[in-house]
């Protein structure tokens, strides 16, 4: 499992979707993944601390693993079939591990609320990370597939600055 924080969340030009892009902690590594409007104003929500008049969907189900007397270990993006991510929420309760099958985009809403690690699978980041580089390099066919989504998104950054401090 390599450990990731939240790099950002960025907003497609074209469309309503979002990009959370993860972060391999360590490297200049980095996991771009397509969620909707609301899961990334989850996510932002989590990450500024906002708190609400009334709770929301990953609030209420952290106080419901908390009212279980549950604790929520960490969040595992496990995989990547057909171009659809996979995570699982690893809850510890009464001294064993229960993993709960989520969306990755409401398992980091939750883990950026309680603040416990993000992972993702090395499967799953050798088939998906990404590798800023300053060369251009020759891209195949099949990487040029691979990447079709992203194309307009990478298209749209502007990188200036970037891990600069």
């Amino acid at each position: 499992m390599i450990r990731v924080s939240v790099d950002s969340i960025k907003v497609s030009l074209i469309s309503q979707h979002r990009v959370v892009v993860l972060k391999e902690e360590g490297t200049e590594r980095y996991l771009p993944i397509w969620i909707g409007p609301f899961e990334a104003d989850a996510i932002t929500i989590g990450l500024q601390s906002i708190e609400m008049s009334r709770p929301l969907t990953h609030d209420l189900l952290r106080s419901v693993i908390e009212g279980l007397k549950a604790s929520i270990a960490h969040i595992l993006v496990s995989d990547l079939r057909d171009d659809t991510f996979f995570a699982q929420i690893v809850v510890e309760v009464n001294g064993r591990r229960v993993e709960i099958d989520s969306r990755p985009s409401d398992a980091i809403a939750l883990a950026v609320r309680v603040k416990v690690p993000i992972f993702v699978a090395e499967s799953v980041m050798d088939k998906a990370g990404i590798v800023p580089s300053e060369e251009r390099e020759e891209v195949t066919e099949e990487e040029e597939e691979k990447l079709a989504p992203f194309k307009d998104l990478i298209e749209g950054l502007d990188l200036k600055g970037l891990g600069e401090e």
